[in-house]
Protein backbone atom coordinates (compact mmCIF):
# COMPACT_ATOMS: atom_id res chain seq x y z
CA UNK A 1 0.00 0.00 0.00
CA UNK A 2 1.22 3.16 -0.78
CA UNK A 3 2.59 6.24 1.55
CA UNK A 4 -1.11 8.47 2.14
CA UNK A 5 -2.70 6.14 0.42
CA UNK A 6 -5.61 6.52 3.09
CA UNK A 7 -5.50 10.27 3.14
CA UNK A 8 -5.66 10.83 -0.27
CA UNK A 9 -9.71 9.22 -0.14
CA UNK A 10 -10.36 11.87 2.46
CA UNK A 11 -12.44 14.51 0.90
CA UNK A 12 -13.12 16.88 3.75
CA UNK A 13 -11.27 17.94 7.00
CA UNK A 14 -14.59 17.51 9.14
CA UNK A 15 -14.06 13.62 10.65
CA UNK A 16 -17.42 14.26 12.93
CA UNK A 17 -19.98 17.03 11.95
CA UNK A 18 -21.63 18.56 14.72
CA UNK A 19 -25.40 19.96 14.95
CA UNK A 20 -27.87 21.82 16.39
CA UNK A 21 -28.07 19.76 19.51
CA UNK A 22 -24.72 17.98 19.24
CA UNK A 23 -20.93 18.99 19.82
CA UNK A 24 -17.41 16.91 19.37
CA UNK A 25 -14.97 18.40 21.14
CA UNK A 26 -11.57 17.45 22.72
CA UNK A 27 -10.12 14.47 20.66
CA UNK A 28 -7.56 12.03 21.10
CA UNK A 29 -7.00 8.66 19.36
CA UNK A 30 -5.42 5.50 19.15
CA UNK A 31 -4.01 3.10 16.40
CA UNK A 32 -3.85 -0.43 17.26
CA UNK A 33 -4.02 -3.88 15.38
CA UNK A 34 -4.93 -2.00 12.09
CA UNK A 35 -8.21 -0.09 13.80
CA UNK A 36 -8.10 3.75 14.25
CA UNK A 37 -10.25 4.77 17.85
CA UNK A 38 -10.95 8.09 18.07
CA UNK A 39 -12.04 9.55 21.92
CA UNK A 40 -13.57 12.61 21.88
CA UNK A 41 -16.24 14.77 24.48
CA UNK A 42 -19.44 14.07 23.10
CA UNK A 43 -21.25 16.88 24.41
CA UNK A 44 -25.46 16.65 23.52
CA UNK A 45 -28.46 18.93 24.63
CA UNK A 46 -31.86 17.09 25.23
CA UNK A 47 -35.16 18.63 24.14
CA UNK A 48 -35.93 19.99 27.49
CA UNK A 49 -32.70 22.20 26.72
CA UNK A 50 -30.63 20.47 29.27
CA UNK A 51 -26.62 19.93 28.74
CA UNK A 52 -24.68 16.69 29.18
CA UNK A 53 -21.14 15.55 28.54
CA UNK A 54 -19.70 12.16 27.59
CA UNK A 55 -15.86 10.47 27.01
CA UNK A 56 -17.14 8.67 23.90
CA UNK A 57 -15.65 6.65 20.95
CA UNK A 58 -15.90 6.35 16.94
CA UNK A 59 -13.57 3.90 15.17
CA UNK A 60 -12.57 3.46 11.69
CA UNK A 61 -10.42 1.34 9.83
CA UNK A 62 -9.64 3.76 6.96
CA UNK A 63 -9.72 7.48 8.83
CA UNK A 64 -12.68 7.87 5.95
CA UNK A 65 -15.63 6.16 7.52
CA UNK A 66 -16.40 6.17 11.22
CA UNK A 67 -18.77 4.23 13.12
CA UNK A 68 -21.79 6.03 15.36
CA UNK A 69 -20.06 7.43 18.32
CA UNK A 70 -20.48 5.35 21.30
CA UNK A 71 -20.33 6.66 24.41
CA UNK A 72 -18.63 5.15 27.47
CA UNK A 73 -19.53 7.03 30.74
CA UNK A 74 -22.57 7.87 32.69
CA UNK A 75 -25.14 10.44 31.91
CA UNK A 76 -24.31 12.71 35.17
CA UNK A 77 -23.91 17.04 35.15
CA UNK A 78 -22.54 16.26 38.52
CA UNK A 79 -19.36 14.22 36.70
CA UNK A 80 -19.44 14.97 32.77
CA UNK A 81 -16.68 12.73 32.13
CA UNK A 82 -15.38 14.33 29.29
CA UNK A 83 -11.84 15.75 27.52
CA UNK A 84 -9.90 12.57 27.34
CA UNK A 85 -6.13 13.59 27.22
CA UNK A 86 -4.41 10.31 25.74
CA UNK A 87 -4.40 6.85 26.26
CA UNK A 88 -1.23 4.75 27.72
CA UNK A 89 0.02 1.54 27.86
CA UNK A 90 1.03 0.70 31.36
CA UNK A 91 1.34 -3.32 32.49
CA UNK A 92 -0.17 -4.59 29.54
CA UNK A 93 -3.69 -2.16 30.25
CA UNK A 94 -4.40 0.49 28.31
CA UNK A 95 -5.28 3.64 30.99
CA UNK A 96 -7.27 6.57 29.24
CA UNK A 97 -7.08 10.18 31.53
CA UNK A 98 -9.99 11.81 31.41
CA UNK A 99 -11.62 14.84 33.48
CA UNK A 100 -15.15 15.40 34.81
CA UNK A 101 -16.66 18.96 34.49
CA UNK A 102 -19.92 19.42 36.66
CA UNK A 103 -22.59 21.81 35.74
CA UNK A 104 -24.97 20.60 37.57
CA UNK A 105 -26.86 23.94 37.95
CA UNK A 106 -26.75 24.43 34.17
CA UNK A 107 -23.22 26.36 34.39
CA UNK A 108 -21.74 27.47 30.98
CA UNK A 109 -18.24 26.04 32.19
CA UNK A 110 -16.93 23.11 34.45
CA UNK A 111 -17.22 24.68 38.13
CA UNK A 112 -14.48 24.07 40.74
CA UNK A 113 -15.12 20.53 41.48
CA UNK A 114 -13.92 19.91 38.36
CA UNK A 115 -10.65 16.99 38.51
CA UNK A 116 -8.90 14.26 36.62
CA UNK A 117 -9.07 10.72 36.47
CA UNK A 118 -8.37 7.54 34.83
CA UNK A 119 -10.25 4.70 33.52
CA UNK A 120 -8.18 0.95 32.61
CA UNK A 121 -9.38 -0.96 29.67
CA UNK A 122 -8.13 -4.56 28.43
CA UNK A 123 -9.58 -4.16 24.90
CA UNK A 124 -9.69 -0.22 24.36
CA UNK A 125 -13.92 -0.46 24.10
CA UNK A 126 -14.68 -1.96 27.65
CA UNK A 127 -13.82 1.03 30.71
CA UNK A 128 -13.58 0.44 34.19
CA UNK A 129 -14.78 2.86 36.27
CA UNK A 130 -13.24 6.17 36.35
CA UNK A 131 -10.79 6.96 39.43
CA UNK A 132 -9.60 9.85 40.82
CA UNK A 133 -5.58 11.01 40.29
CA UNK A 134 -4.49 12.66 43.40
CA UNK A 135 -2.01 14.72 41.29
CA UNK A 136 -1.34 17.34 44.33
CA UNK A 137 0.00 14.11 46.43
CA UNK A 138 -1.92 12.08 49.05
CA UNK A 139 -1.99 14.46 51.64
CA UNK A 140 -3.77 17.49 49.88
CA UNK A 141 -7.67 16.80 50.05
CA UNK A 142 -9.61 16.24 47.38
CA UNK A 143 -11.80 19.66 48.10
CA UNK A 144 -8.13 21.55 48.44
CA UNK A 145 -6.88 20.23 45.08
CA UNK A 146 -8.43 23.38 42.76
CA UNK A 147 -10.07 23.13 39.41
CA UNK A 148 -8.13 21.52 37.16
CA UNK A 149 -9.25 20.24 33.94
CA UNK A 150 -7.29 18.46 30.26
CA UNK A 151 -5.01 15.74 31.56
CA UNK A 152 -2.17 13.98 29.28
CA UNK A 153 0.15 11.17 30.25
CA UNK A 154 3.78 11.03 28.85
CA UNK A 155 6.28 8.65 30.10
CA UNK A 156 9.89 9.94 30.83
CA UNK A 157 12.37 8.98 28.15
CA UNK A 158 14.82 9.51 30.09
CA UNK A 159 13.84 7.50 33.31
CA UNK A 160 11.35 4.37 31.81
CA UNK A 161 8.56 4.06 34.47
CA UNK A 162 8.12 7.61 35.76
CA UNK A 163 5.15 9.16 34.18
CA UNK A 164 4.41 12.69 34.06
CA UNK A 165 0.84 14.30 34.35
CA UNK A 166 0.43 17.79 32.31
CA UNK A 167 -3.04 19.61 33.08
CA UNK A 168 -4.80 22.59 33.40
CA UNK A 169 -4.42 24.35 36.20
CA UNK A 170 -2.26 27.99 36.49
CA UNK A 171 -1.54 27.85 32.99
CA UNK A 172 -0.24 24.23 32.86
CA UNK A 173 0.86 22.31 36.06
CA UNK A 174 2.31 19.17 35.98
CA UNK A 175 3.13 16.67 38.45
CA UNK A 176 5.40 13.15 38.55
CA UNK A 177 4.74 9.50 40.08
CA UNK A 178 5.93 5.75 39.46
CA UNK A 179 3.03 4.04 39.82
CA UNK A 180 0.03 6.32 38.08
CA UNK A 181 -1.56 6.37 41.56
CA UNK A 182 0.36 7.98 44.27
CA UNK A 183 1.79 11.72 43.16
CA UNK A 184 4.00 15.09 43.82
CA UNK A 185 3.47 17.91 42.05
CA UNK A 186 6.75 19.56 40.31
CA UNK A 187 4.98 22.88 39.10
CA UNK A 188 4.05 25.00 35.93
CA UNK A 189 4.37 26.92 33.40
CA UNK A 190 2.69 29.54 30.72
CA UNK A 191 0.25 27.15 28.51
CA UNK A 192 -2.87 26.63 27.33
CA UNK A 193 -5.09 24.15 27.59
CA UNK A 194 -5.70 20.32 25.73
CA UNK A 195 -1.87 20.15 26.05
CA UNK A 196 -0.57 16.81 24.26
CA UNK A 197 3.08 15.89 24.61
CA UNK A 198 4.93 13.83 22.07
CA UNK A 199 9.04 13.10 21.62
CA UNK A 200 10.81 13.88 18.76
CA UNK A 201 14.17 13.00 18.10
CA UNK A 202 15.75 14.27 21.58
CA UNK A 203 13.30 16.34 22.52
CA UNK A 204 9.64 16.67 23.72
CA UNK A 205 7.30 18.54 21.56
CA UNK A 206 3.97 20.36 23.66
CA UNK A 207 1.11 21.64 21.82
CA UNK A 208 -1.38 23.23 23.57
CA UNK A 209 -4.57 25.62 23.11
CA UNK A 210 -4.47 29.36 23.90
CA UNK A 211 -7.08 31.51 23.20
CA UNK A 212 -7.43 30.35 19.12
CA UNK A 213 -5.18 27.99 17.26
CA UNK A 214 -2.40 25.68 18.11
CA UNK A 215 0.58 26.23 19.90
CA UNK A 216 3.61 24.55 20.10
CA UNK A 217 6.74 24.57 22.79
CA UNK A 218 9.97 22.44 23.08
CA UNK A 219 11.64 21.00 26.03
CA UNK A 220 14.36 18.85 26.75
CA UNK A 221 13.43 17.89 30.42
CA UNK A 222 9.63 18.27 30.64
CA UNK A 223 9.89 20.63 33.11
CA UNK A 224 11.58 24.06 31.37
CA UNK A 225 9.72 24.77 28.00
CA UNK A 226 10.89 26.94 25.50
CA UNK A 227 7.82 28.56 23.06
CA UNK A 228 7.84 28.40 19.06
CA UNK A 229 6.75 31.36 17.45
CA UNK A 230 4.22 29.17 15.05
CA UNK A 231 0.51 28.72 15.98
CA UNK A 232 -1.08 26.36 14.17
CA UNK A 233 -4.54 27.90 12.87
CA UNK A 234 -4.75 25.60 9.53
CA UNK A 235 -7.40 26.14 7.08
CA UNK A 236 -9.24 28.00 9.81
CA UNK A 237 -9.41 31.34 7.92
CA UNK A 238 -11.94 29.32 4.53
CA UNK A 239 -13.52 26.98 7.23
CA UNK A 240 -17.03 28.78 8.36
CA UNK A 241 -17.09 25.98 10.91
CA UNK A 242 -14.08 26.21 12.78
CA UNK A 243 -13.74 30.44 12.51
CA UNK A 244 -15.39 30.61 15.76
CA UNK A 245 -12.21 28.63 17.06
CA UNK A 246 -9.81 25.84 16.18
CA UNK A 247 -7.97 23.99 19.35
CA UNK A 248 -7.30 20.66 21.32
CA UNK A 249 -5.07 19.83 19.20
CA UNK A 250 -3.83 16.04 19.79
CA UNK A 251 -1.26 14.44 17.46
CA UNK A 252 -1.11 10.69 16.49
CA UNK A 253 2.43 9.37 15.34
CA UNK A 254 1.56 7.47 11.99
CA UNK A 255 4.78 7.57 9.84
CA UNK A 256 4.73 3.76 10.76
CA UNK A 257 1.57 2.78 9.61
CA UNK A 258 1.03 1.70 6.14
CA UNK A 259 -1.35 4.00 4.61
CA UNK A 260 -0.31 6.92 6.48
CA UNK A 261 2.86 7.35 7.08
CA UNK A 262 2.59 10.70 8.69
CA UNK A 263 1.97 12.69 11.82
CA UNK A 264 -1.86 13.00 12.14
CA UNK A 265 -3.44 16.21 13.84
CA UNK A 266 -7.01 15.55 15.25
CA UNK A 267 -8.62 19.24 16.69
CA UNK A 268 -11.97 20.31 17.04
CA UNK A 269 -13.77 23.86 15.95
CA UNK A 270 -16.61 26.01 16.20
CA UNK A 271 -17.90 28.31 14.13
CA UNK A 272 -18.66 30.67 12.51
CA UNK A 273 -19.45 32.20 15.86
CA UNK A 274 -17.03 31.88 18.78
CA UNK A 275 -17.53 29.27 21.49
CA UNK A 276 -18.45 32.28 24.00
CA UNK A 277 -21.47 31.91 21.68
CA UNK A 278 -22.09 28.17 20.81
CA UNK A 279 -20.25 26.21 23.31
CA UNK A 280 -22.61 23.22 23.38
CA UNK A 281 -23.33 22.80 19.62
CA UNK A 282 -22.16 22.68 16.27
CA UNK A 283 -18.56 21.74 17.09
CA UNK A 284 -16.66 18.86 14.75
CA UNK A 285 -13.25 17.29 15.06
CA UNK A 286 -11.00 17.56 11.91
CA UNK A 287 -7.95 16.44 10.57
CA UNK A 288 -4.37 17.57 8.99
CA UNK A 289 -1.68 15.69 8.26
CA UNK A 290 2.30 16.42 8.84
CA UNK A 291 6.15 15.07 7.87
CA UNK A 292 7.75 17.20 10.41
CA UNK A 293 5.23 18.99 13.01
CA UNK A 294 5.74 22.35 10.53
CA UNK A 295 4.23 22.38 7.71
CA UNK A 296 0.31 20.81 7.61
CA UNK A 297 -1.91 19.17 5.05
CA UNK A 298 -5.47 18.87 5.06
CA UNK A 299 -8.30 18.26 2.57
CA UNK A 300 -8.79 21.30 0.17
CA UNK A 301 -12.84 21.72 -0.21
Amino acid sequence: MDSGFYLNNIRSPILLQGSETTGYRDPTAVYEAGLFRLYFTLVQTEPDGQVYMYTAMSESKDLLYWSKPERLTARDQQLNFSSPGNIIKNHDRWVMCLQTYPRPKGEKYGNDTSRLWTMESDDLVHWESPQLLKVKGEQVDTGQMGRMIDPYLVESAEEPGLWWCFYKQNGVSSSYSRDLVHWKYAGRANAGENVCIIREEHEYVMFHSPENGIGMMRSTDLQMWREEEKLLTLGQEHWRWAQGRLTAGFVLDCREVEGVRKYLLFFHGTGPESEETIFDTHACIGMAWSDDLVNWEWPRI
